[in-house]
């Protein structure tokens, strides 16, 4: 985990700024605006990409705003541009889904994944424009896409670790009929400025009971457990090195107009007095190839980079998240050579800590 890979492992691509939603704590600065990417910016990516995935898998993950309020024939024309042998993801609020959308998916090879925090309960940040909830429109959605077959992920956010949440969360994904569930401790940044500390006893016995739900009925992979327990055998094997790739991917972030934010999806649309627009450069003037040689000497990358070895020296849990990422410090610190966040102690330090305390708690007695 030194410096920047040249090739990434995948792409993030925003088809649309524009979001049908108006979630309490969405990052997304312009998600009012419907500025719509240009076919000529995924053509441009396409050449970069074309050679990359003759290494082996590689992905495209339409990201908004919300990527389906681009509409069925623009979003097609967009994934008309990609070799054959990319692997294409949607991440979707599953409002806008129904018959035709889900015939979309199936023609073009696109696998889904829907973010809802749960019951109807649970979704009260989750609103339209109107202020209206969208929980009804989410499950419509995830209905339409059962009844045709089409396997799906899921996504929640978690505002407010609390004691029997993550059972319940758990039970509910198992009923939605996810294949995948990801859970994600609410964060601080973007134009989200609500706080995200917690008591750290709280985070811990959430993840800890997360893993004993999941336990008991082990038919969704759960992403955060699942990667915990591979750093914890990787460790007992004392093979820890070998987990985190090299280098870190540079995960680059193409924006609607074309424009390249590596390292952190949530950096793109901001800027800053002291560093720009965290643009890397765009891919209508510079291959993409050229602007991801070059991220690493951009001011705020390599002042990320120089955070990142602080964290290797003085965090004993580098060697499980890698250094964190750069829009957490960002948005938490004001700069990206600091080392510990919020989002660290959620979901990482606290997250390996309820992993090992429910291994701890239900260790067999010796013999």
């Amino acid at each position: 985990m030194r410096g920047i890979a040249a090739v990434p492992s995948y792409v993030v691509m925003q088809p649309t700024t524009l979001c049908n939603l108006d979630c309490a704590y969405c990052y997304l600065p312009h998600r009012a605006a419907d500025r719509r990417m240009p076919v000529a910016v995924a053509e441009a990516v396409a050449a970069a990409v074309t050679p990359w995935v003759a290494r082996g898998r590689f992905s495209v993950v339409w990201h908004g705003g919300e990527p389906l309020a681009a509409g069925r024939e623009h979003l097609a024309a967009l994934i008309a541009a990609f070799p054959a042998g990319v692997e294409h993801h949607v991440q979707t609020n599953a409002t806008l889904i129904d018959d035709a959308w889900c015939a979309f998916f199936a023609a073009h090879g696109v696998r889904v994944s829907v973010s809802v925090d749960g019951p109807a309960a649970r979704n009260g940040d989750r609103v339209t424009r109107a202020g209206r909830p969208a929980y009804d429109r989410i499950v419509r959605g995830v209905a339409a896409l059962r009844r045709h077959g089409l396997p799906f992920s899921a996504l929640a956010v978690v505002s407010r670790p609390t004691p029997g949440l993550a059972t319940e969360l758990y039970d509910y994904f198992l009923d939605l009929g996810c294949d995948v569930l990801g859970l994600n401790i609410e964060e601080t940044e973007g134009v989200n400025t609500r706080s995200n500390a917690h008591d750290a006893a709280a985070v811990t016995a959430f993840w800890a009971e997360l893993v004993a739900a999941w336990r008991r009925a082990p038919r969704v992979h759960l992403r955060e457990v699942e990667w915990s327990l591979r750093y914890a055998a990787a460790v007992l094997d004392g093979a820890e090195g070998d987990l985190l790739p090299r280098q870190l991917d540079p995960i680059p972030t193409i924006g609607y107009d074309g424009s390249v934010t590596v390292l952190s999806p949530e950096l793109a649309g901001f800027s800053d007095a002291r560093y720009g627009d965290f643009s890397s450069g765009n891919v209508l003037a510079t291959p993409l190839a050229e602007i991801l040689a070059g991220a690493a000497g951009t001011d705020w990358v390599g002042e990320f980079l120089t955070g990142v070895e602080a964290c290797r020296s003085s965090c004993p849990y580098f060697g499980f998240c890698g250094g964190g990422h750069a829009a957490n410090r960002y948005f938490e610190q004001g700069r990206f050579d600091g080392t510990e966040t919020e989002h660290c102690r959620n979901s990482k330090i606290r997250l390996l800590e309820g992993v090992l305390e429910h291994a701890r708690d239900h260790e067999s007695p010796a013999r």
